[in-house]
């Protein structure tokens, strides 16, 4: 045999630990140091610095993460001015099982506090089930008169509830809910043959009198039992099935929130507890007579996973805090402006390894005043030959076909020179493949659906 030279790397028992602590999501970090505090005796959990708590209270107000809102007075008739923030010091802390109060957690990350405001108001006048519990003419009057606001300025927050995330709440009935959710489907002929059905025969529709339908409809029996089964697939009521699962509650582990002309990023200390070395049980253990092999085992054992969850903290919190400065563009204005940014970009600025960086973020979220949105997300490919990332050019193609004129729908290579004459180049196949991507048909399939429309 003959001798080899090579380079290799001892993966140690503490440095498989390190990387094993690397990859752990918030929750299972949590369950990690948990099981450690009970099975270790020499660990015990820390109790956070005030300055610590000082700092995640600053990003979750910031953020807007409200596990609660408070009712607002403005509404109640308690201020007509123009500070709508200061309710934002009066949130209580926990989850709600009230899904309306979910749903108003998760707008405010998106909606200013006075359009929150007004969208609990509509939320109060709805029952269990989502709809309207007044006639919405009565609605429009009470809301005028106790909130001081237009009914249309009240409707038009009624209508992005009732065409939001909840798609369907606020509906004044069945009908109204049925809508708006299949109205936020992908455009076909069975969307538009099924908002038809739901606007002028939801009684044949709710006996499935299939070839009534067709004879009122005039069409084709096949092109009726595609729009039913279209129809069908949406909920019966806007929240219907509405309570969490704890098993699929997404629990960020970084926070970003903009604040004195900057963004600022902490860790989520909420989502584990902070372990330590109990400091009496290690002097005692320094002076202990006899052998005591074991407690120092368990000491060697505690220090390394105190070391490792350090170590991990700091790398999470560096690495997001370069995507959070490099994608500062996205986080204030959206999808459109997400810059190009790679591993080894991220990897270079904290002087660590691209697989440690691809460990780091994995599976972890950050929570944001855009909503929280997973750190692999802010990561993304350029565009060859633009200096701008493929999923902006994809944000783009939605803005300009969301945007056509009705009557005449874009083609891929129009798109392509509006593109060009934003400044970015890229060739018609790469705007039919990004248009595939997000389920648009072409634009002759979208023009005669149009005019399938104007038809009917």
């Amino acid at each position: 045999m003959r001798p080899q030279l090579g380079l290799g790397v001892n993966l140690t028992p503490q440095l498989l630990q390190s990387i094993r602590l690397l990859q752990l999501t918030a929750p299972q970090l949590e369950m990690e140091l948990r099981q450690a505090l009970e099975r270790n005796p020499l660990l015990e959990q820390d109790e956070p610095e005030v300055e610590a708590e000082e700092i995640e209270a600053d990003a979750r107000v910031e953020s807007a993460a409200w596990d609660e809102l408070p009712e607002p007075s403005f509404l109640s008739g308690g201020n007509t001015g123009g500070d709508y923030d200061d309710a934002a010091s009066r949130i209580a802390e926990g989850a709600s099982s009230d899904p309306r109060q979910r749903l108003l957690q998760s707008l405010s990350l998106q909606w200013n506090a006075r359009d929150v405001a007004i969208a609990a108001w509509w939320l109060d006048q709805c029952d269990d089930r989502g709809y309207l519990e007044s006639p919405l003419d009565e609605l429009h009057l009470l809301g005028a008169s106790t909130c001081n606001l237009d009914a249309s300025e009240l409707e038009i927050v009624r209508q992005r509830l009732l065409h939001g995330e909840c798609t369907g709440v606020a509906a004044q009935d069945a009908g109204e809910c049925l809508r708006a959710q299949l109205s936020m489907q992908p455009e076909s002929s069975a969307r538009t043959l099924g908002l038809r059905i739901l606007r002028d025969h939801l009684d044949l529709l709710a006996v499935h009198d299939e070839a009534a339908l067709a004879k009122s409809l005039k069409c084709d029996a096949a092109d009726v039992r595609d729009a039913v089964a279209l129809v069908m697939t949406l909920r019966a009521h806007p929240m219907e099935d509405t309570t969490p699962d704890d098993a699929g509650v997404i629990v960020p582990d970084v926070v970003a929130w903009h604040a004195d002309g900057g963004w600022r990023v902490a860790l989520n200390g909420r989502s584990a507890p902070r372990v330590r070395i109990a400091a009496h049980c290690e002097r005692a253990l320094a002076d202990a007579p006899g052998d005591v092999s074991a407690l120092r085992g368990l000491l060697d054992e505690a220090r390394w996973l105190v070391r490792g969850v350090a170590m991990r903290n700091d790398t999470l919190l560096r690495t997001t805090q370069v995507l959070v400065e490099r994608q500062r563009a996205y986080l204030e204005r959206g999808d459109e402006a997400i810059a190009p940014l790679t591993l080894r970009e991220v990897a270079d600025a904290i002087g660590m390894h691209e697989s440690t960086v691809s460990r780091i973020t994995s599976g972890k979220f950050l929570q944001t005043p855009r909503g929280t949105i997973e750190l692999k997300r802010l990561f993304a490919v350029r565009l060859e030959g633009a200096e701008v990332s493929g999923s902006a050019v994809k944000a783009m193609v939605k803005r300009l076909i969301d945007a056509e004129p009705a009557h005449a729908p874009l083609a891929d290579d129009t798109i392509a020179g509006l593109l060009a004459r934003q400044g970015v180049r890229v060739a018609r196949r790469t705007v039919a493949k990004y248009r595939d991507q997000l389920s648009i048909a072409p634009a002759r399939q979208r023009c005669r659906a149009v005019a399938f429309a104007k038809a009917s």
